[in-house]
């Protein structure tokens, strides 16, 4: 979930060990990249793809404004969708710097544009209302720039649900939930704080949530620091944000999801590990769930575009818990 400056070194084979000054100057590195993170421009938009849409804006639950599009369609059906870590509601550029450097060793040297997503919803009728997180994209800073995988962003989707029963043409419409890394567990957190919110909600798509002490172990292993540096990265992204991995949302944070839950993922993710996810879906708090594996690839973002490449499995779950 955590898209950091040192990223520039990873590849999905563990690097020889680094010690000394250099180690230090990588968790320096990474910690840095939880506070003011780099914004991903919102390149593209729904015009791209011939899309009716209206520019929106709405305050987060703490009042946060986040910047968003409203796409609409002929259906009463509404599908909130929002992005991972270090995207915009546009995706990631990743052709160009210094998107390309950051993650083309890695592999994840696709451009991730999540405009075709909203067309294949919209084209299958459903309305869209998509929305930068805050600190990301266009939407607002909010506490000190501090990324807190989902504790704070939980807002912001509150904020979304709260907005979309505020507008007249969508308020009495039937809601999904359209969720991607930082995006579930910001959902995920937002169903702990606020389970009430979720009444009306038919369905949530997870896409890639992670707990951050898996994906830092694992790039602290390929950056060749070792993952037994872990406890020395948490204290300093406690001293850069106050909120120490032990207190944001993780795997076991799955168990305050009540709602039918769509959970896909890259299974050899070169950044985290399956059982991460498995515990996830094992914890849900609902038996009405589906765990479905992007295979062949190690790259994430395959994950992300998983949806615009196959996305008939995602539509017929939508379109069975929509009608009920």
């Amino acid at each position: 979930m955590t898209e950091t400056p040192m990223a520039e070194t990873l590849s999905p084979e563990r690097r020889e060990p680094v010690s000394g000054p250099a180690a230090e100057k990588i968790l320096d590195s990474i910690a840095r990249s939880f506070v003011d993170p780099l914004r991903s421009p919102v390149l593209w938009t729904p015009a791209d793809r011939g899309l009716d849409h209206e520019d929106v804006s709405f305050p987060s639950a703490d009042g946060v404004p986040l910047e968003g599009w409203f796409i609409p369609a002929a259906g009463d059906d509404l599908v909130i969708l929002n992005h991972p870590m270090g995207f915009s509601r546009a995706g990631q550029p990743t052709h160009l710097e210094p998107w390309q450097s950051i993650w083309g060793p890695s592999g994840n040297k696709l451009d991730v544009n999540f405009i075709p997503d909203y067309a294949i919803l919209h084209d299958a009728g459903y309305n869209v209302l998509t929305y930068d997180l805050r600190n990301f994209g266009l939407s607002g800073s909010a506490n000190g720039g501090a990324v807190t995988s989902g504790l704070f962003e939980a807002r912001d989707v509150l904020g979304s649900l709260r907005y979309a029963r505020s507008r007249p043409d969508t308020a009495t419409m039937r809601t999904a939930l359209f969720s991607r890394c930082l995006g579930a567990n910001s959902t995920f957190a937002a169903m702990r704080s606020d389970p009430g919110a979720f009444d009306e909600v038919r369905c949530l798509v997870a896409c890639q949530p992670v707990s951050d002490v898996i994906i830092m172990g694992r790039l602290l292993d390929i950056v060749g620091v070792g993952r037994e540096r872990l406890p020395d990265l948490d204290r300093r992204v406690t001293l850069g944000t106050s909120v120490p991995f032990a207190a944001r949302p993780d795997a076991t944070w799955a168990k305050h999801v009540t709602v039918p839950t769509y959970l896909y993922a890259v299974h050899d993710d070169s950044l985290t590990e399956p059982h991460d996810i498995e515990t996830m879906f094992s914890g849900l708090h609902t038996e009405d769930r589906t765990l479905h594996w992007v295979e062949g690839t190690t790259r994430r973002w395959d994950g992300y575009l998983e949806f615009q490449r196959r996305p008939q499995p995602i539509l017929d779950w939508l379109g069975a818990h929509m009608a009920r």
